[in-house]
């Protein structure tokens, strides 16, 4: 062979070489913020078995034969095509007209929601002139034109499926189901033990006394939660990867009992994100509810939501390993064996972003990952172009704001080290968040400057506020628990340990118009260490009017007390517990209060409802749904009954048994 020869084919060497490494490179290295379709059923399986993959950086750097054998298929079995992100956008089939105003000219409550014009669903709804809402299995409208004679006006009957949760638009109403069907779909990925699914079904109440069913719809995951935004729908579920008896992965959904297939467009994965679990997102549009509903998956696992009007936002939390990082190896004290390897674990939450579009479709824009975990979706707030982030780890707790993009543009100092938050609010330029230890620390932060969000002032109390909820621009609404702090002693009479005992039930006023120095105005408890509410829970069993001075919350009195050590994750279990459906409750009532900022709370009285448990009791919070009011009447809702009283003094009118 001549040395030309030679010279070429060593040429021709280096330059495949180096196109193995520019390709594994640039996947290695490329944007793990892209979503990407799924192409075969082979690589969808592959994540159903959640197989795990070596890390990208090692490929690189440390398994040269490795990259070059699996150059084109080192993780999922994906090739080169696959790097160019070919999301779809479906355009849904929308009607040019807003949503119309009730025909009811009366004055009356709606859901207790976060973002303005974004609806949530719940266990009960009015129009002013009909109350829907969950009886047992059943779904019941109720004529209340006449308050004097409140009648069932029909009576919706779901069969196997258990009603959750409702959205009422215009003349549809949307009832969100679970369903358990544990012989068409038997086996599950990972620990799930039975086959939770949502149905949604939409019926045209145009007629109240005929409810007419227009649309049915199945998702193959256990719901998670719904919004409506300008009449389109849009239903979460969230679970396992399943298989059905044929042992197919189930990506498809049913609609209107016909089985639909997911395309592999439409089921989406992030380069970085190796998991078995998965999200759906479907989107009906309620002006036209016969059109088909669109459904698309996304492989990743939620633990919070929240949405304005432009977007979604999906939060995952989990714990981060640092075990091996490149920048401790290749850092000065890495190359003179100075670097300390130690693993580092560290709470994580990441932010999934979703645009939602004029049509009303959802596309996928942006993801970020931040130290600390979050509370629920009062956590989060888009304001002026920005998404503003309340967090809590071990290093305490914080507020940190995004751009549009995702991109970290600011954050606050950490206060109250050791300590959990256990509520927060944004309202316009500032942030409230409570964190407690022994004591109920109230912060403000000045977020007017999403480059420097700044803590302002405290206020410490006995107890802790689970949910915070404006009154007006001045003042501030905490509802929780008051506590009372022991110091348990061992034998030789020295304080070993801390017990925070809760005495009951807690709501209280607080100025915070100087706020660099929060105020207590008012307080009042409920009950003892036995008292519970929905409230504590769920943000939606509040009723509240500041022109009507009026706050009222259902409130329940349990059998156990509860006693917990002062440290952060007790607390936790503690809240969960109030929703426990296995205790059994003393009694059940409605707490009524007339409320302004120079009066404080003022109890106006108490609506009792029947002790007797409903025979299927399946609202996660307690027997007594909500309370709302129509003009100059508050109406009562449980599983087993309505009330209607007066708000003036709240002399009982009418009570219509509904599981008759």
């Amino acid at each position: 062979m001549n040395k030309k020869r030679v010279k070429q084919s060593i040429y021709s060497i280096v330059a495949l070489i180096a196109l193995i490494l520019i390709v594994v490179i640039t996947k290695a290295f490329a944007n793990p913020s892209e979503l990407k379709p799924i192409h075969s059923y082979k690589q969808l399986e592959a994540f159903y078995e959640n197989e795990s993959s070596v890390p990208e950086w090692t490929k690189v750097f440390l398994s040269p034969f490795y990259l070059f054998s699996g150059m084109f298929n080192y993780s999922s079995p994906i090739n080169l095509a696959q790097i160019v992100d070919s999301f779809d956008t479906t355009t849904f089939n929308t009607a040019d007209t807003k949503a119309e105003e009730s025909s009811s000219s009366k004055d009356y409550s709606t859901t207790n929601i976060q973002v303005e014009n974004v609806d949530e669903a719940d266990i009960t709804k009015t129009d002013g002139d009909y109350i829907y809402s969950i009886s047992e299995t059943n779904v019941v409208i109720t004529d209340v034109r006449e308050p004097e004679n409140i009648k069932v006006a029909a009576k919706i009957e779901l069969g196997r499926e258990i009603p959750e949760e409702l959205i009422l638009y215009k003349n549809q109403l949307a009832i969100i189901s679970s369903f358990e069907d544990n012989n068409q779909l038997a086996s599950y990925s990972y620990y799930y033990a039975h086959s939770n699914s949502t149905v949604v079904s939409v019926y045209d109440i145009a007629d109240k006394e005929h409810p007419q069913l227009q649309k049915s719809y199945t998702l193959y995951e256990p719901y998670y939660t719904s919004r409506c935004i300008g009449g389109k729908l849009y239903v979460f579920a969230s679970g396992g990867l399943r298989k059905d008896d044929d042992d197919n992965i189930v990506a498809y959904y049913t609609e209107d009992n016909h089985k639909c297939e997911i395309a592999l467009k439409d089921i989406q994965y992030l380069k970085d994100v190796k998991t078995n679990q998965q999200t759906l997102i479907s989107c009906l549009d309620l002006q036209n509810p016969v059109s088909k509903v669109d459904v698309k998956s996304y492989l990743m696992d939620i633990s919070n939501s929240y949405v304005s009007q432009n977007a979604i936002y999906l939060l995952n939390q989990d714990y981060e390993n640092d075990d091996f990082p490149i920048a401790k190896i290749f850092g000065w004290k890495g190359i003179f064996g100075l670097a300390d390897y130690e693993s580092d674990f560290s709470e994580q939450t990441t932010i999934y972003k979703f645009d939602i579009l004029e049509n009303g479709a959802v596309r996928y824009a942006a993801k970020t990952k931040v130290e600390g975990k979050t509370i629920n979706q009062f956590s989060l707030d888009e304001y002026k172009d920005y998404l503003r982030v309340a967090l809590y780890d071990e290093k305490g707790s914080r507020v940190v704001t995004f751009d549009q993009a995702l991109k970290q543009v600011g954050k606050s100092d950490y206060v109250a080290k050791g300590e959990q938050m256990y509520s927060s609010r944004f309202l316009g330029d500032k942030a409230y968040f409570v964190t407690y230890r022994t004591t109920d620390p109230l912060y403000v932060v000045d977020v007017s400057m999403p480059e420097k969000p700044t803590i302002l002032g405290e206020l410490k109390i006995p107890g802790y506020s689970t949910y915070l909820h404006p009154y007006d621009e001045n003042h501030l609404i905490g509802i929780g628990m008051q506590t009372k702090e022991q110091v348990i002693r061992n034998v030789t009479g020295r304080g070993s340990s801390t017990v925070a005992t809760i005495t009951g039930m807690k709501m209280a006023l607080f100025d915070v118009s100087d706020v660099n120095h929060p105020v207590q105005i008012s307080d009042t408890v409920i009950g003892d260490s036995r008292t519970t509410s929905a409230i504590l829970t769920n943000h939606k069993a509040l009723l509240f009017s500041k022109e009507r001075e009026l706050l009222a919350v259902p409130v329940s009195n349990y059998e156990e007390d509860f006693e917990v050590q002062a440290k952060a994750d007790s607390y936790t279990n503690v809240i969960q517990a109030y929703t426990s459906r296995a205790r059994n409750y003393v009694s059940e009532g409605y707490f009524v209060y007339h409320l302004n900022s120079a009066d404080g709370f003022q109890l106006k009285g108490i609506i009792n409802h029947d002790k007797t448990k409903a025979k299927y009791s399946y609202n996660h919070n307690s027997k007594l749904l909500r309370g709302l009011y129509i003009d100059q009447n508050l109406f009562t809702i449980s599983e087993t009954a309505i009330k209607v009283n007066r708000l003036e003094n709240l002399e009982l009118i009418k009570e219509l048994k509904l599981n008759n």
